[in-house]
């Protein structure tokens, strides 16, 4: 059974940073690609960043590119969204969910139907 657990999330002032974790279970991220997205109060869904299987390729959305990079630790099963210069509209519940295979983006853009798993997510608050 795969089962996702976001965590690394809280208050932090803008141009901040903050690391996100979401450790796996029950799959390999040899196999699985694993994304991030977000939803803001009164807002839809998102998607920020994905790390495919096999050769890890990694995409981002233009709002979040040069300032979000996220990695993979295999033998953890654990993926990581380091995020810098955070501005108060990263403010966000922060989810990770995952799909065999690569990565499913448009424009580099995680598309949230095409994943089947997620976790519970992790609260953002991007504020002074």
């Amino acid at each position: 059974q795969v089962q996702l657990v976001e965590s690394g999330g809280g208050l932090v002032q803008p141009g901040g940073s903050l690391r996100l974790s979401c450790a796996g279970s029950g799959f390999t991220l040899e196999y699985y690609a694993v994304a991030w997205f977000r939803q803001a109060p009164g807002k839809e869904r998102e998607g920020v960043s994905c790390v495919s299987s096999t050769d890890g390729s990694t995409y981002y959305a233009d709002s979040v590119k040069g300032r979000f990079t996220i990695s993979r630790d295999i033998a953890k099963t654990t993926v990581y969204l380091q995020m810098q210069s955070l501005k108060p509209e990263d403010t966000a519940v922060y989810y990770c969910a995952t799909r065999v295979g690569r990565c499913a983006n448009v424009g580099g853009v995680p598309i949230g139907v095409a994943y089947d798993s997620w976790g519970q997510g992790t609260q953002v608050t991007v504020s002074s």
